[in-house]
Order: structure tokens, then sequence, then C-alpha cells
């Protein structure tokens, strides 16, 4: 078990409490930086933070540079080193302006726990991540089993993300009420869907492929007809498992909806490579769906409608998150100039 200083979880209680409503952080927000000042605080031993000191800060930063994760076995990326860094620098600033610390702290202490400019280039840089082609994602479908009811419904979630191009986030909340198929849309419902900034989306089915669309009506109609789902029964039901002769097995859908996304993400990579391909997340789909609508939607208006469909405010974010020029293109651009 880790050491617990009461008085320390006393302050970082309150600025988490300070995090979730007066700056209206979302939940993962602020479990990320309660995760970066643990272990900042782990690196000083648990001492009190009105011990503080710049010197903490500096070798803290050494020790963030020579860390490992854990999951990978590598050294700490600049962005994850960033983000804690980050973490830690609001926590400090905030902690400066309270009683019994403002009068050891100082705002400026608080930069002590600014990233390198070098660090901070590596850690913003843009990478390109791969993503399936639309053809990947047909291949993969087509190599979805339809034996049982959850392949049934395995198979209805893909069509469903390449119909929407949804965050699966979002995807792991969704509830039937909010299925509209005779418009062909999904309204995510900030108040119930767990969407990115808690943003009320109205997404119409993209025409990719009519195969998609077929699975997935047919599995909404298995639910309210066959399931007997009512509208506030999840989209996507974890399955119910049962004792049978010693071992668990599957015996039906369970009316709830899962916790967080993981499985979504399991039934996706799978699919990926059970069909001998890599294996994609649901976010990918959203570049395959950004890739495909810049040729599909080539007016201004039409793209800007697509932007919105998949949840963005402003097309200069789809554009630059999601279609980016790659190294190779850019090239092939500069080489050839269009004439105008």
């Amino acid at each position: 078990m880790r050491k617990i200083n009461e008085q320390n979880e006393r302050i970082k209680r309150r600025y988490l409490q300070y995090l979730k409503t007066a700056q209206r952080k979302d939940a993962t927000t602020v479990q990320k930086a309660a995760e970066g000042i643990l272990r900042f605080e782990a690196s000083t031993k648990y001492a009190d933070f009105k011990r503080f000191r710049i010197e903490l800060a500096i070798k803290f930063q050494e020790r963030l540079a020579e860390d490992v994760s854990k999951s990978t076995g590598k050294p700490l990326s600049k962005s994850t080193i960033r983000s804690i860094l980050a973490a830690n620098k609001g926590f400090i600033f905030w902690l400066a302006e309270q009683n019994g610390y403002k009068s050891r702290i100082r705002h400026s202490d608080a930069d002590y726990f600014n990233m390198d400019a070098k660090g901070a280039r590596i850690a913003n840089a843009v990478r390109d991540t791969p993503y399936p082609s639309m053809q990947m994602a047909r291949h993969a479908f087509s190599y979805m089993p339809e034996e049982t009811e959850i392949d049934y419904r395995n198979k209805a979630l893909f069509a469903f993300l390449m119909l929407t191009g949804a965050r699966d986030g979002a995807v792991a909340s969704l509830r039937l009420k909010h299925i509209n198929m005779i418009d062909g849309c999904v309204y995510q419902d900030a108040r119930d869907v767990k969407t990115k900034n808690s943003k009320t989306i109205t997404t119409y089915f993209l025409p990719v492929d009519p195969e998609y669309l077929t699975c997935f009506t047919s599995w909404v109609s298995h639910l309210k007809e066959t399931a007997l789902f009512g509208p506030d029964d999840p989209l996507f039901p974890p399955p119910m498992n049962k004792p049978i002769d010693g071992v668990f097995k599957v015996v039906g859908l369970r009316r709830e909806i899962y916790k967080n996304a993981n499985a979504i993400r399991q039934v996706i990579k799978e699919a990926f490579t059970n069909a001998d391909l890599p294996p994609f997340t649901p976010h990918a789909f959203r570049k395959t769906l950004v890739k495909w609508a810049d040729t599909a939607y080539p007016t201004r208006e039409a793209f800007k409608a697509f932007s919105q469909n998949i949840g963005h405010s402003s097309v200069i974010t789809t554009i630059s998150a999601y279609c980016p020029v790659s190294t190779e293109r850019q090239g092939e651009l500069i080489k050839k100039p269009q004439t105008v």
C-alpha cells in the first residue's frame, strides 16, 4: 500500500473538486490530473505540499526523463511527460492561492513544471496515424462471423461505426431511443450519451455502403422485435453470462450499457486481426471516413455538413486532425503545381 499524507489528501480533494465543479473538467481530465499529482507526490516520498521547494520540481523533471512506461517498458513519451507536468503546474499555481500554502508557495513556482522547448515541440508534433481504407474495412466486416447473437451484435457495431464515425465512448452509452431509423440518424444527446466535451450531436447515416445499413437495420429490428428491448435499453448491450454445467456461458443480452468502451475497442480490433489486418481501433474509422468525405463531399457547404455530422464545430478541426497532407503527397503537389 502507498503512503498517505492526510494533509495532502485533503488539499488534493479540494483541488480535484475545483477542477470538476468550477473548471467544468470532465471525469477523464480530473483523473489524469490526480494521477499526475500523485506521481509528483510519490517522488517526494509523500512530503507535505507545504514543504514544496523548486528543487523538488527540478528533480521530478529529471526523474520523468528516466522513467519507463509500465505497459510498454519503454521511456515515457514526450506527450505523457507534458501531461504529467501540466497537471502539477496547474495544481501548484492553484495551491499558491490557498490558505496555509500561499505563504510558502509562489505562483511563479509553477513555472518549474514547464517542459523544455525541444520536448514541447516533440510532444506537439503531428504524426500520421494508421487507419483502414474503405476496402480494408469492408474486408474485415465480411470476415466477421454471424453464428451467435453476440456475433450479430458485433457485426452491427462495426457497421454502425462505419455509418456514423461516432466515438467509441459515445457508442458504448447509446440506447435505442437515440436511434431514428425513419430519418436515418442518431441523436447523441449529451444528457445520456458520453460525447466528447458533453456536446449534443445529430449524426445522419453516411451513404458509404448499403451492406452496413442493412446489417444495422436488421440488428435494431432484432432488439425491438425478438429481444423485446425498449427505448431505454442499450443499443449494443453487454452479454449476459450464467454458469451452465460449471462453465459460464452467454445466455442472452443484459439491459444496461457498458461502463466504458474497452469491449467495443476489442471487438473492432479482433475483426481486423481475424481478417489478417492490423488491429485498428474504432477511432481510426473517423480518419477513414474523413478521407472518403474529402472526395464524396467536394463543395464547401457539403464538407461543412459532414464535419458537423461527426461532431466538429469547425471544418478546420476536421481537416487538421484527420485530413493532413502526407509528406509524400506534399512532395507531389509541390513538384507538379496546378495551373489556374
